[in-house]
């Protein structure tokens, strides 16, 4: 019986940017609103479908290697995906051109040797901080993550404050230590302060000004600014960033004049 081709199809229409590519990697920008990979009810128009329309996976195989198993989902829809961001974050992502570099870079990933940074605008007065938790499936929401969880893997998030606007928000930037699934978004949430636009894990929020600004911005304000890790190939080490998108700007922009006009108001 002949092994089962590749079921993600190429798509030309997936837009990102190429921070970099060589013969064993490329260094991307996601765009907020672009899925990862093929999934249920995202069988198209992922960044994985984009990758093949601009032939990055020339030398990927296309059927199945001998004793690979059918049901594997990464032999085929997953190429190269060693990590993913969520739909609505926007950043930089590294993505193996080879089964070899894939197997690679996911042990730096296993053994969180990869540096990873993001900027975030959280609601409310954010202290920095680390967060050191269990995480794992929130016990009766199963799309949700938690870290307040009796078993679970460790995720250890590094939290510093760097712009605050009044008691609205705070922009934090977060290290990682750890890359579970969501993590960020539920420390900061857990901890009271959820990132604004984070329609799973916040609130609308209460305040005029803030709800305006996150409806303009309609997506949680999260952005993988850098990211390090050692090449598969030469062993040397590169560390890739990219600024937010205009949406995350106009967004800090919005708070700052926000911020100004209640420093006015009270003078």
């Amino acid at each position: 019986m002949d092994p089962e081709p590749t079921r993600a199809a190429p798509d030309a229409s997936v837009p990102f940017d190429v921070l970099h590519v060589d013969e064993a990697v490329v260094v991307l920008g996601k765009p907020a609103g672009v899925v990862v990979h093929p999934a249920k009810g995202h069988a198209t128009g992922t960044l994985v479908n984009g990758l093949l329309a601009r032939g990055f996976f020339s030398s990927w195989p296309t059927h199945h290697a001998d004793g690979e198993d059918p049901d594997n989902e990464e032999s085929y829809s997953r190429p190269g995906i060693v990590h993913r961001l969520d739909k609505d974050t926007s950043g930089v992502m590294v993505v193996a051109r080879t089964p070899a570099a894939r197997e690679h870079l996911k042990v730096q990933f296993a053994d969180h040797s990869i540096d990873r940074e993001y900027i975030a605008i959280a609601a409310g007065a954010v202290k920095t901080q680390v967060f050191q938790t269990l995480h794992g499936r929130h016990p009766t929401e199963r799309i949700r993550f938690s870290g307040r969880v009796t078993t679970g893997k460790n995720a250890i998030t590094h939290v510093e404050a760097l712009e605050q606007f009044g008691q609205l928000a705070t922009l934090v930037r977060c290290r990682l230590e750890t890359g579970r699934t969501h993590q960020i978004r539920v420390h900061l949430a857990e901890a009271g302060n959820p990132l604004i636009g984070d329609s799973l894990y916040g609130k609308p929020p209460k305040e005029r000004e803030l709800r305006q600004i996150v409806k303009e911005l309609n997506r949680q304000a999260l952005h993988a600014r850098l990211l390090g890790f050692s090449h598969p190939t030469t062993g040397k080490r590169m560390q890739f960033t990219t600024e937010p998108p205009d949406d995350f700007r106009q967004a800090l922009l919005r708070l700052r004049v926000v911020t100004l006009e209640a420093l006015d108001d009270d003078v």
